[in-house]
């Protein structure tokens, strides 16, 4: 977890009718390989990075999860434990906008829960780059932030995340490579990591 994380759940507190962000790390997830520290390790350097916020809380059970996760699955859960009439917000960046047809039970999503979409220079939303069905449901649902509070889902809303270039890979690269990706990060984070020698070529993820 690095800044553009910690900085994208902030300025989604301060533009959109949120009372909380909740942080929900993968454990085995269902559209890609899995992380490459272990999930002990992931969810402590969690805890670290968003422990000054009380406003953030930290969910791990899909991390724990014994079978791999998809988005749909993990807000249907979130539906059952909160019920049916609480406002529930997917956030996602401007990138993923333009993938979500190709998510596992993406129409789904909206019967769950809302979607703030984040934008930031060369990233925004731009709904002529959306195709077919895809494009059909962000005109039809496309709505303010404000609408957020009043329903518990079905909206598609953006909102501005101040542009930060800070990529999770090129940490554990530069870190393999013997480089400090300090300021791009937590101190806690990344005492964190050197402590448990993480992402180092000698030792490999743990």
């Amino acid at each position: 977890v690095h800044f553009a994380h910690l900085r994208l759940a902030v300025e989604a507190l301060e533009q959109l009718p949120l009372a909380s962000v909740r942080w929900i790390p993968s454990g085995q997830p269902g559209h890609r390989g899995a992380p490459a520290a272990g999930v002990e390790h992931r969810l402590a350097m969690l805890r670290l990075a968003i422990a000054d916020e009380s406003r953030f809380a930290l969910d791990d059970a899909d991390a724990r999860s014994a079978v791999p996760t998809f988005t749909a699955n993990t807000l249907a859960r979130l539906r059952a434990e909160l019920g049916a009439a609480v406002p529930l917000v997917l956030i996602i960046g401007a990138d993923q906008l333009l993938a979500l047809d190709t998510w596992r039970e993406w129409k789904r999503l909206f019967e769950l829960a809302h979607v703030a979409v984040a934008e930031r220079p060369r990233f925004e939303v731009r709904a002529g780059a959306l195709a077919g069905e895809l494009a059909a449901e962000y005109a039809r649902r496309s709505a303010e932030a404000s609408a957020l509070a009043r329903t518990p889902a079905g909206a598609i809303t953006t909102f501005f995340m101040t542009p930060l270039d800070i990529s999770a890979s090129a940490i554990r690269a530069g870190l393999a490579a013997g480089r400090t990706p300090r300021y791009l990060l937590p101190d806690a984070v990344l005492d964190y990591i050197a402590s448990q020698q993480l992402y180092t070529e000698e030792t490999g993820p743990r």
